[in-house]
């Protein structure tokens, strides 16, 4: 006879075991306290087994049928039920100890030891403050793309655009750890390609129009709060590192003697040993750095109380965007590609700029002894570069004062074109106090013949 709710609620304790019988090997189990669960009895191999279902009320009559129909349909397939439960509680278990976070923490332990110290802090902050909450504990092969897009959106919404792609970036890269070790399918991360609003102005957005960067350099060099970030935003354009190689300098770096800058491999980004030589106005930066902070580690120490590292990083890019730089328009990062554009279009060898830029060498064992290659060469382009740029700044300034001048007084000071020309053939020296030729007058001198770095030559000596 079948069991019906209304009996199994009336069963009660007789302080004996009690069985009672809904077919097909489910009963319902009574201890003598009265306890009450449900289980089925099944043969299986030629062997008499037992499971349980679940206690009752938990598990209702109707559910304690279903689970013995499913039980007969393993027996069916010739599926030991008490298996199939046994494997199903240690893929469970096993989905537990690879939850996403688990697998992240994992890869960021094998791979992080090949970064610097900042890019390990970026990384774990990336992930611990916006995607270890969401789906940090779910099994890493359940996590669907929509729910990783969720995760993603929620850092896109408010306005975290950069920061969005890069957690997107190292998912895929923890997908793929997950993949090669066994414990997910596929790379969930690279079906939401071009999901994520374009970052603005591609890379790095840079100023490289050579009377923009003149404007820029003006500008920076009248910026007369912190000290520390002036100096860092003139050292900049010089020196073109990374911004956190700048902002981390350490005085046991510099050689002012030998006016080079050696950064060590565990500081740069490709774990490689990086020479920046030392153009005059560098070295001169740095020696008015070295009044302030030379008897400190770093070049340029934070100044927040109780703070004995190095000064925020992001307070060049405030001043930046203080000064005039719009968002979008020129990064602190950008005084490399700057550097890249220029030094290219003035005809520099491709690979001393490559070299100075410090982009990966892709042999790692020339990348190992190659840090000085080139370095003559190196030396004389970050010189005759900063000397480019002093031309540029200038100019600036002149053509400030130039367009409040009145023309008469403009074309006064104009030298004889005869004159400029036998300047420019004696390669003589020609001071600041020779630079009020217009822009009418130098047509003249290119009309004669000459270009015009000649006339930058003239111009400036």
């Amino acid at each position: 006879m079948k069991l019906t709710d209304t009996f199994i609620r009336h069963v009660t304790a007789n302080g004996k075991v009690q069985k009672h019988s809904d077919g097909g090997g489910l009963f319902l189990y009574v201890t003598p306290t009265g306890k009450k669960s449900w289980r089925l009895a099944y043969r299986f191999a030629g062997r008499q087994k037992l499971i349980s279902l679940g206690p009752y009320p938990s598990v209702s009559l109707r559910q304690a049928r279903e689970k013995r129909e499913d039980a007969k349909k393993l027996l069916r397939e010739h599926i030991d039920p008490s298996e199939a439960r046994r494997q199903a509680r240690e893929a469970a278990a096993e989905a537990a100890r690879n939850s996403f976070e688990d697998v992240a923490r994992e890869w960021y332990a094998k791979y992080s030891g090949q970064w610097t110290n900042a890019y390990k802090q970026a990384v774990i902050r990336i992930l611990e403050e916006n995607l270890f909450p969401h789906i940090g504990k779910r099994p890493i092969n359940a996590i669907t793309p929509k729910e990783l897009l969720a995760a993603i959106r929620r850092v896109e919404e408010r306005g975290a655009l950069t920061i969005a792609h890069k957690a997107l970036r190292d998912t895929g890269r923890i997908f793929r750890y997950a993949v090669v070790t066994g414990r997910a399918e596929h790379d969930i991360a690279a079906d939401l390609r071009g999901a994520l609003a374009p970052t603005a102005n591609g890379h790095h957005a840079a100023i490289t129009e050579p009377a923009a960067v003149g404007e820029l350099l003006s500008k920076v060099y009248a910026y007369e709060g912190n000290f520390f970030i002036s100096r860092a935003l003139r050292l900049a354009p010089l020196v073109f590192v990374r911004a956190n190689e700048l902002i981390r300098a350490e005085w046991t770096e510099i050689d002012l003697e030998a006016a080079e800058w050696r950064i060590p491999a565990e500081r740069m980004k490709m774990k490689q040993i990086h020479i920046v030589p030392l153009s005059r106005q560098a070295l001169a930066i740095f020696r008015e750095l070295h009044k302030k902070s030379g008897g400190g580690q770093f070049v340029f120490p934070g100044n927040r109380a109780g703070n004995d590292g190095p000064m925020y990083r992001g307070g060049p890019l405030r001043v930046l965007r203080q000064i005039g730089c719009a968002t979008g328009e020129h990064t602190f990062h950008g005084f490399r590609s700057m550097a890249s554009t220029l030094l290219n279009e003035l005809g520099y060898n491709a690979d001393w700029i490559e070299r100075q830029l410090a982009h990966c060498e892709r042999n790692g064992v020339r990348a190992a002894y190659n840090y000085a290659e080139y370095l003559p060469e190196r030396r004389r382009m970050v010189q005759d570069y900063a000397d480019y740029l002093d031309r540029l700044r200038l100019s600036s300034d002149s053509a400030g004062v130039e367009k409040q001048a009145d023309e008469t007084e403009d074309i006064s000071r104009e030298m004889d074109t005869t004159v400029a020309i036998g300047k420019i053939d004696e390669n003589a020296q020609i001071t600041e106090k020779d630079t009020g030729w217009s822009e009418a007058y130098r047509e003249k001198l290119r009309a004669a013949g000459y270009d015009g770095m000649d006339i930058m030559r003239a111009w400036y000596g």
